[in-house]
């Protein structure tokens, strides 16, 4: 029988969406299962084959867990707010807004065409204003408990972008999105107080199931460090401040680095005799991204700040301080004190410059050949602190710095507060007005949603404002608080505002009196499995979870975290091995897949391509492959026979086959679950027969991966009422998943001597019998003495023998 996937597949899609199969149930008695995936950006490129990876993945889960009985919760949506379509409405002359609903189209159709399970019921788009009106009170809230803020900083700045971007937007010292050089800039920007949430954000990773490598790299990314701040005084009478970790070592501390934008320096220009030479540097500083300025590979470079000194508050020794671009202002104090013996980066720079390096830590000098962590030395050169060891010196240095009052203790950490303003156009207006009068002010919760309003240009102003700065009717307002003249808040958010909440929203979509109602927030939190790119772990993750926590701290979500477990998914290359991207002319079009072998082989086949965490190439032989099993599955109809039971010479195969695949898929081993059924379809036709209850439980353990051709055989085949949809997953017997025998190893002195396939859990007298009666173990052992004999079960057999 030929199969003809094309009506068969359009057929089925239509019946699932036209009958509501897969919309979640509100209100339900039923266990709930909510499974999500990071919701596309609908850029114009459309959909490469890479993409459904992760929408196949969990929707092979999510589709099992519908047979088990579960209330299944798998929305879609659109991450449509962004610098991408901005810029091509920019260049193309089209309105952003036309822009993203010709892309939310075309990505809508070829997402349909895969037979993802989503509930399309539950759509949502971060551009509409039904949706952003709830973006923008969770900003309001924000505000109204001092996590929004605006102050002037030093920014990253995009050249081409011509946008302010976060430091997790900065990728190896240029634009994450576009590629372009960063430069620094001051501006005034709205900020979020992300570190607010610094320790929580750590300490509650122990609370939900994620990968390691995940919590590790929030871990990271957040740096929290237990350690000091010290004030150094200066000839000038002012003070600088320092973050160490290591305050013990504060009598090898021969030097002090300063960022070139430390704001002490300005103050000291009249003092400084080579303030031309500091101010050429700095201007050099400000080319260089955070990334370059810290490399730590980089060729130290600085310049002396000539006319002050710092003072050692350990021993009131003057050092020089200098100013060199690898501190930064926005971490720490913008200053640090320099330990070279221990430390490389300080002990290349004082060789630089000719500056004194004293050992402080016995054996933990950087250059010697000896060199030990001076993490666990033993204290020299260190006044009240020599014999001491490291922990022991450093309690009593702090201890000592905090009677003195020259420091105290600390705890510190490398994340920064979120930049949250995009000087652009196309993301959600921040709902904040400036009054003379009164400063910065939310406007009233009714007027929500503040709405963008239509511009004829979307470039960004000369200076770098957002094009909304230039439409003054839109512009001008009124306080809300004292009803004299106010300016609207011409920022708007960036992308990530709208991705940091959209999983709430789609527990309860329609709703126009909150972001969702308590009892859908109750019933569907948390998300019970979320699965995402690791790309996103320092970004999206880190803003969702910083969001979710805020909103439960006001009383809005139940639970401290948003996502109970999380997955990663790995890359699909081209068949070079590289990336996708139309540069490198590898894409493939999974609309063209379709086209040819079928939507249920594409899912196949992206689920069988190898271990779904890793990165994979593409293979057009191996998706053939995929297609002829599919085929093969189809023809099973043909040998079908009326028997409604399984036939005994299989039974032992279909209940492992069951207990696997139903294992597989929850453990993210689609590729071993889909090798499970294609070794089952080879014994199957191995007997030349399937009996309708074979084919009827084979068609539901395939279904996950292969929805359409499953439906159509079992309507075909009549193997129950309604569809496979509504069918319930097949449960295994743990007794029937156990081999009645199995191969063991016989050895003579650790050297195997044969096989033996013996009955499971044999007694030892009689497993050592059945291997001495075999003819190569006979051979070996004749005329030999048996000094022992070892019997591992079920594994193996040793004699140890002489003569």
């Amino acid at each position: 029988m030929k199969y003809n996937h094309k009506p068969i597949e359009g057929k089925w899609q239509k019946i699932w969406e036209d009958k509501g199969v897969f919309h979640a149930e509100d209100n339900s008695e039923k266990e709930k299962f909510y499974a999500l995936i990071e919701f596309p950006y609908p850029s114009g490129q459309g959909l490469h084959v890479g993409h459904p990876r992760p929408y196949t993945a969990l929707d092979t889960v999510a589709r099992k867990r519908r047979l088990q009985g579960y209330n299944v919760l798998y929305p879609i949506g659109w991450d449509a707010f962004g610098l991408p379509t901005e810029n091509y409405a920019i260049k193309n002359h089209i309105h952003p807004e036309i822009v993203t609903k010709q892309n939310i189209a075309r990505f809508k159709k070829q997402i349909q065409s895969l037979g993802i399970s989503f509930d399309w019921s539950r759509e949502i788009n971060t551009t509409d204003p039904d949706y952003y009106k709830w973006t923008q009170w969770i900003f309001i809230q924000l505000f109204k408990h001092g996590l929004a803020y605006k102050k002037e900083m030093n920014v990253n700045w995009c050249t081409s972008c011509k946008c302010v971007l976060a430091n997790e937007e900065v990728v190896n010292g240029v634009c994450e999105r576009c590629g372009s050089e960063v430069v620094h800039k001051v501006k005034s920007q709205w900020m979020l107080k992300i570190t607010a949430y610094a320790d929580r954000l750590i300490n509650d990773l122990d609370l939900v199931n994620y990968p390691e490598r995940v919590k590790a790299q929030q871990k990271n990314w957040i740096g929290r460090s237990t350690g000091a701040e010290v004030d150094f005084k200066t000839t000038t009478g002012d003070t600088l401040t320092i973050y160490t970790t290591r305050a013990d070592t504060l009598y090898g501390a021969t030097y002090m680095v300063i960022s070139p934008e430390h704001p002490l320096i300005e103050k000291w220009a009249d003092k400084l005799s080579n303030i031309d030479a500091i101010r050429e540097y700095q201007a050099a500083a400000a080319r260089k991204s955070d990334f370059e300025r810290t490399e730590v590979a980089k060729d130290k470079t600085g310049v002396l700040v000539e006319g002050v000194k710092a003072i050692n508050p350990v021993n009131n020794k003057e050092i020089p301080i200098f100013i060199s671009d690898y501190v930064l202002v926005s971490y720490g104090t913008g200053a640090i004190m320099a330990v070279p013996a221990h430390d490389t980066r300080d002990w290349e720079f004082a060789k630089k410059f000719d500056l004194p390096i004293i050992e402080v830590v016995k054996g933990g000098n950087v250059q010697e050949e000896a060199y030990t962590d001076c993490a666990t030395g033993i204290m020299v050169n260190s006044g009240m602190l020599d014999g001491l060891t490291v922990d022991e010196a450093k309690k009593k240095i702090i201890s000592w710095l905090e009677s003195e009052g020259k420091g105290h203790s600390k705890v510190n950490y490398k994340l920064r507060d979120w930049v949250f303003s995009r000087q652009r156009y196309w993301g959600e207006p921040i709902p904040i007005v400036h009054c003379d009068k009164c400063g910065y002010v939310p406007i009233d919760e009714s007027e929500l949603p503040l709405r963008l309003p239509m511009v004829e240009s979307y470039e960004p102003t000369d200076n770098g404002e957002s094009p909304l700065a230039k439409m003054t009717d839109w512009l001008e307002t009124t306080c809300p608080c004292c009803g004299g003249k106010a300016m609207r808040e011409t920022d708007t958010m960036p992308q990530w505002a709208g991705s940091s909440w959209y999983f709430l929203r789609y527990m309860d979509p329609h709703n126009d009196k909150a972001l969702a109602s308590k009892e859908a927030i109750k019933y569907w939190s948390p998300v019970d499995w979320y699965n995402g790119g690791m790309e996103h772990t320092t970004l999206h993750l880190l803003y969702s979870r910083f969001w979710h926590k805020f909103l439960y701290d006001i009383g809005v979500v139940n639970t401290p975290e948003p996502y109970a477990k999380r997955t990663s998914h790995g890359m699909i290359l081209g068949e070079n091995g590289e990336k996708m991207s139309k540069s490198r002319g590898n894409v493939v079009n999974p609309d063209e897949i379709v086209d040819e072998y079928g939507a249920d082989t594409l899912r196949l086949y992206e689920m069988f391509i190898g271990d779904f965490e890793k990165a994979a190439p593409w293979s057009q032989t191996s998706i053939r492959g995929c297609r002829r099993f599919i085929e093969r599955y189809y023809n099973l109809q043909t040998i079908l026979n009326d028997a409604d039971s399984i036939r005994p010479e299989l039974e032992s195969s279909f209940h492992k086959a069951i207990k696997k695949v139903s294992d597989d898929i929850e453990n993210i081993k689609f590729n071993t679950a889909i090798a499970t059924l294609m070794a089952l379809i080879n014994d199957i036709t191995a007997t030349g027969a399937i009996t309708k209850e074979e084919l009827r439980i084979f068609t539901i353990l395939l279904n996950p991966f292969a929805p359409h051709v499953t439906e159509e055989v079992f309507e075909m085949c009549k193997l129950g009422d309604g569809i496979v949809a509504e069918q319930k997953w097949p449960e295994y017997d743990e007794a029937k998943c156990k081999d009645e025998t199995i191969e063991i190893v016989v050895q003579v002195n650790g050297k195997i001597k044969t096989k033996l396939n013996i009955p499971v859990e044999s007694e030892k007298n009689a497993v050592l019998d059945m291997a001495k009666a075999d003819a190569n173990v006979a051979k070996a052992i004749e005329n030999m003495n048996i000094i022992k004999e070892i019997y591992v079960p079920n594994k193996l057999v040793n004699l140890v023998v002489k003569p």
